[in-house]
């Protein structure tokens, strides 16, 4: 059985034999070696042209293509995580979180985001803080809702594709990872002080890399579906008054 590569090189050496056959055709037919030097440098001349045009050129054109496509469909399983789990896991956090006032007037003129302003708000909600006098009623309930949605999660880590988004894998591994130490502590009673705050590091750490990339998701909506955007925003997990009805 030939190789990839033996039959790479067998397909070359072809091509070359086939070009010096014809070349030796030619010159039996016209007996006219100056025309063959002529054409073949004229030709060699303008190689460097084609080559330009097609593996630049158009391998580049074909190569974004490609890439919209992947980010297309990237996105697409982004914002499934979003719908199943991520907002309402925003609106569960936001719910325990003293300073959700501040987090509400960050995201209060949502609908009114610009580029630029995505740019900034981003860099800004990579310093929020999380904080929060959890109890146990609280890691309980949390705990059941992400238990429903693993199955999801694991399928989501199977796909090769996110594999290519970095900050999307860090944010199911975080979650992941504030799963696995809800599941361990079963019902949650009795916890010391010193768990209670290593489990509101973990939901910090999931909250904090939520945030940015929720924004970095929301500004893909609204440059390429316009509609979605709208629905994000009404359905904004820090509004005080979460309302999907348009009203004016």
């Amino acid at each position: 059985m030939i190789s990839n590569r033996n039959w790479l090189v067998l397909f070359a050496l072809s091509l070359l034999c086939s070009s010096i056959l014809l070349f030796i055709l030619h010159f039996e037919i016209f007996h006219d070696f100056h025309h063959i030097l002529i054409y073949t440098i004229h030709d060699l001349a303008f190689l460097p042209v084609e080559v330009l045009l097609v593996t630049v050129i158009l391998h580049q054109m074909l190569e974004r293509q490609a890439m919209k496509n992947k980010l297309n469909k990237l996105n697409m399983v982004i914002g499934v995580f979003f719908s199943e789990i991520g907002v309402p896991l925003m609106r569960v956090f936001a719910s325990y979180d003293l300073e959700l006032k501040m987090k509400t007037d960050f995201f209060s003129s949502l609908s009114t985001w610009d580029h630029v302003t995505f740019l900034r708000k981003k860099k800004e909600a990579m310093k929020f803080h999380f904080y929060s006098p959890l109890s146990c009623e609280n890691l309980v309930s949390l705990r059941e809702m992400l238990l429903q949605k693993e199955d999801l999660m694991i399928r989501m880590l199977e796909n090769p594709m996110l594999l290519e988004h970095e900050s999307f894998t860090d944010l199911l591994q975080a979650i992941f990872h504030l799963t696995d130490e809800l599941r361990y502590r079963g019902d949650c009673m009795n916890l010391p002080d010193s768990d209670i705050h290593h489990l509101s590091g973990d939901i910090t750490r999931g909250y904090s890399l939520m945030i940015p990339t929720w924004l970095t998701y929301l500004e893909y909506l609204k440059t390429n579906y316009p509609y979605l955007y709208s629905l994000a925003v009404r359905t904004n997990p820090f509004s005080e008054n979460v309302d999907v009805i348009i009203r004016e």
